[in-house]
């Protein structure tokens, strides 16, 4: 069996641990999301196995899907499991210089620098923040 290439594409699926809403409103005041779709636990026309979402996650999102740019992406609150952001990063390609001092400005508060922004080899200006949420990105103008 084969994939065809055309036709395959990988897409993030973030886990916020009860925080999806906060994040979402964040990432859009800070990146300018567009939330395409949100569904909420109260909502789903089939109840959860037993067990399986924790009391008072009704008003918690259990599905939603976002466009940041030319990219969709998808998060949720989970289940009540804890979920770590770890090994990997979102990279995020900006137009120029002064948008990207403006996200990565806006993303490292509350959260932390890994990297300052500073001009590279492969670009004038390119910085690593892990925000508020965990998520780590990678700033950068191309």
């Amino acid at each position: 069996m084969s994939t065809s290439p055309s036709k395959t594409f990988v897409q993030p699926y973030l886990f916020f641990d009860g925080r999806c809403e906060e994040a979402l409103e964040f990432y859009k005041a800070t990146l300018g999301i567009e939330i395409e779709a949100l569904m909420r636990f109260k909502d789903c026309p089939e109840p959860p196995p037993e067990n399986t979402v924790p009391a008072g996650y009704g008003e918690k999102i259990m599905h939603s899907s976002f466009k940041l740019g030319s990219s969709t992406l998808m998060a949720s609150d989970g289940c009540g499991e804890s979920h770590a952001f770890q090994s990997f990063t979102l990279a995020l390609n900006l137009p120029d210089e002064a948008e990207c001092q403006r996200v990565f400005d806006a993303l490292a508060e509350g959260g932390k620098v890994c990297m300052p922004l500073n001009q590279t080899f492969w670009s004038p200006c390119f910085g690593m923040v892990e925000d508020q949420f965990g998520l780590s990105w990678m700033i950068t103008v191309a």
